[in-house]
């Protein structure tokens, strides 16, 4: 009997420290938006993080690295300290990748790179753990300039000044950033392939890629000695894009503006007919492919196995997620 109740009592006690020393078994991704002040990835990036980590049961730590590389490398260094399985990071600058590289090289640790692609030459291929989900940065700029190019030959009205000529003015987002770059260059080529001459009358960059700066750049350009001869705003995203129409509103202008984004805003806007077209980032996706491949990297497994993602064998190690293009014709299967 006293055995019995000895066991007993061994068995209670090691169910005991069992429980005390519980802890979260599930995977472990630590994640950062480059910047809780961009629209697009903190509405719709971010929360869905958050939502698909709760559909996979992993966990997630997330923190906004508010624009400073400075701080996201110290966040970095935070979360290997912790133990992170994987990370998950959505770069400040484009350029720094090789630190953020080197990092989860020397703890082992798996990185998935998101939404902005490292810029050096070859630095992906220094960690055999490192991966990067987005998007192809021109297509966004030629899907929006064929949307573009098709308005402006259907409309003869906007040519407001009748010399068959384009004159534009452009919100780019931030510098060196390969999307901003990219669409830049792209839209406006879609008009020169076209054969259709353009003149740029303006063209003003932000590192934030927000609304308010939009608008006082807009504002002023509306004030302007060209304010006269603008017949088009050309934007790289939405949230500079709403900037663009509310200094129009105040300022009783309307000219057609398109973004790129397709948030929920811009829908409305092109519903409203306050905005002619913008062009599906799609977000959502991004946010499930990057912790879809995060999660296969802690497990050991093939980033893309049982997902629906690609790894583009063209040596950048990406998934690129597509554009679509948002038009008046069909914004209403996107709201």
């Amino acid at each position: 009997m006293k055995k019995l109740i000895l066991f007993a009592l061994i068995g209670m006690f090691a169910l005991t420290l069992s429980a005390c020393g519980e802890r979260d078994t599930r995977i472990h991704v630590g994640a950062n938006i480059y910047t809780y002040g961009d629209n697009f990835m903190n509405g719709v990036v971010r929360p869905e993080l958050e939502r698909y980590a709760e559909e996979r049961d992993i966990r997630l730590d997330i923190v906004d690295s508010e624009n400073d590389q400075g701080k996201l490398n110290d966040q970095v260094d935070t979360f290997i300290d912790r133990g992170v399985d994987v990370l998950a990071i959505n770069l400040v600058d484009p350029a720094a990748a090789r630190s953020i590289i080197e990092k989860a090289k020397a703890a082992d640790i798996p990185l998935i790179l998101f939404n902005k692609e490292a810029t050096e030459a070859g630095v992906m291929d220094i960690y055999d753990k490192v991966w990067y989900v987005g998007t192809d940065s021109a297509e966004a700029g030629i899907i929006q300039g064929e949307m573009m190019v098709a308005d402006w030959l259907a409309n003869n009205d906007w040519d407001l000044n009748g010399d068959g000529v384009l004159q534009y003015v452009l919100l780019k987002g931030e510098p060196g950033h390969p999307d901003a770059e990219a669409r830049t260059l792209e839209a406006v080529k879609a008009f020169t392939d076209a054969g259709i001459q353009v003149e740029q009358l303006a063209l003003q960059a932000s590192n934030t890629w927000n609304t308010g700066e939009a608008n006082d750049t807009v504002a002023a350009w509306l004030t302007s000695a060209f304010a006269d001869r603008i017949e088009l705003i050309i934007s790289n995203n939405d949230g500079m894009a709403f900037g663009a129409i509310q200094a129009m509103k105040s300022a009783n202008v309307d000219l057609p503006v398109y973004g790129v984004d397709a948030l929920a805003q811009a829908i409305s806007h092109i519903a409203d007919g306050e905005m002619n077209g913008t062009v599906l980032n799609d977000g959502v996706n991004q946010a499930r492919a990057t912790l879809d491949l995060a999660i296969n990297a802690a497990e050991g497994n093939s980033v893309t196995a049982g997902s629906p993602w690609i790894i583009r064998q063209d040596g950048t190690k990406a998934v690129r997620v597509p554009y679509v293009p948002v038009t008046k014709d069909n914004y209403q299967d996107f709201q």
